[in-house]
């Protein structure tokens, strides 16, 4: 079988990649030269884990190219998947362009039947959309079908080669049949591929996602109310978690949720709502609520050094929106970064992927280390922003002789409360007490 994908991002290189490793032959269609010819060297332009040798391996086998050609693209398969960015327009609507502008671009060159999936995050009616603009320049049969990705970044590999489930939205009898032979290899163990129009396939995406983004905001404003009334949010969490009806995930409080998805998708939905004159009050909430608390440890910060943070240096361990890779798009970091440089502080960083990302962003403004603890040296305090696996075992002792201060601000609770006590540090987490040095 043959597959076109149209966009190399974080979606189409997987999709592509994990295609091709059950045999699939990909061609993966990007307008971007040096990306090109950087991926037809066997490199790969993101960083997730395991890919890296999936990739190579298919490269090698010839299974996985890639052109800047999207006429090769569309004389090369049925199936063209488009994996285009849809970023936010602006207003919170999702902004269609370059999904529209590569279907026009499909209709002008087409010459046989295809399959034109939208593999994008997409608003509901986009399908529409998409063959709309394929009518006006091509009189030749298609078929346009919504197949929402659900890929979490730092585990996407795991989940594209395992999915949950498979959703397919199209009421194209000979669509369908196409996409449940290209998808057949990945559901052998019997998760479902769920078949549905493609409007209720493009809201699927978003509900999931806006679903998971209010879980996390809901149990960071309990995290909050933790710390008014005395509770402690890791109790509270073990004990809703037991629920079947709600579940352990996505109940770790922290400052607030980024990436490339919940913020974009959350306020697209909502978007779409206002369109059709429908208010989704409860994502409203979730918006202002997770834009607050993205900087909850700022003012802290500032009230421990009594409003004087001007010269102060600030230690900040964690740079992207989550662990297991370098997306930094509406990472809390980044606006805690802002907040300190705008009351004069000094910032040291460390990331294992994310900081030639970052350093797009703030230039020399900011310093770059080699590792956490060159970080923490010299620092005034200590900021942590992302869960970093090598951020949980930490020499406690070291990090005291280090510091010129011992105060850690973690924004993702990662450290037991009862050992930073003993250990002697100001430490200051989310929804948990505050532990003050004697």
């Amino acid at each position: 079988m043959k597959l076109t994908v149209v966009g190399t991002g974080y979606v189409g290189l997987v999709t592509g990649t994990c295609m091709a490793e059950t045999g699939v032959e990909v061609l993966c269609i990007d307008n971007n030269a040096e990306k090109v010819a950087m991926m037809e060297k066997g490199q790969l332009p993101i960083y997730e884990p395991h890919l890296d040798v999936l990739f190579q391996r298919n490269i090698k086998s010839g299974r996985l190219k890639f052109s800047k050609d999207l006429k090769a693209g569309l004389d090369h398969a049925t199936i063209i998947m488009l994996a285009l960015p849809t970023p936010d327009g602006g207003d919170g609507s999702a902004d269609l362009s370059y999904v529209l502008q590569v279907s026009e671009s499909i209709g002008k060159q087409m010459t046989e039947y295809k399959v034109i999936v939208n593999k994008s995050t997409v608003p509901v009616g986009t399908a529409e959309k998409v063959k709309t603009t394929l009518s006006q320049f091509t009189s030749i049969p298609f078929d346009v079908v919504s197949n929402p990705e659900f890929l979490r970044e730092g585990f996407a590999v795991d989940d594209f080669l395992k999915p949950e489930r498979i959703i397919i939205g199209s009421e194209s009898a000979r669509a369908v049949e196409l996409m449940k032979q290209l998808y057949g290899p990945f559901v052998r163990s019997g998760n479902p591929i769920i078949v549905m129009d493609e409007k209720s396939s493009e809201l699927t995406k978003y509900a999931a996602n806006a679903f998971l983004a209010t879980k996390i905001t809901f149990m960071n404003e309990i995290a909050n109310f933790c710390e008014k009334v005395g509770a402690d949010v890791d109790m509270v969490r073990r004990g809703v978690g037991t629920d079947s009806r709600i579940g352990k995930r996505f109940l770790f409080p922290g400052i607030g949720y980024g990436g490339s998805c919940f913020p974009k998708d959350v306020k697209a939905l909502f978007q779409s709502g206002q369109q059709v004159d429908y208010t989704f009050n409860i994502l409203n909430a979730v918006i202002q609520s997770n834009d607050q608390q993205k900087k909850i440890l700022l003012p802290r910060i500032e009230a421990y050094f009594k409003g004087q943070l001007k010269g102060k240096t600030i230690a900040i361990w964690g740079l992207a929106f989550k662990p297991e890779t370098d997306d930094i798009r509406e990472a809390p970091a980044l606006f805690m970064i802002e907040g300190l440089l705008k009351a004069g502080a000094i910032i040291k960083t460390y990331d294992p992927e994310a900081m030639p990302n970052v350093q797009k962003v703030f230039g020399d403004k900011i310093l770059y280390c080699s590792n956490k603890y060159e970080a923490a040296t010299g620092a005034d305090a200590l900021l942590i922003c992302t869960e970093w696996s090598i951020f949980r075992s930490t020499d406690f002792e070291r990090l005291k002789t280090l510091m010129l201060s011992p105060s850690i601000f973690d924004g993702r609770n990662l450290y037991d409360t009862k050992t930073l006590r003993e250990e002697g540090f100001y430490y200051s987490s989310i929804g948990r007490a505050l532990i003050q040095s004697e």
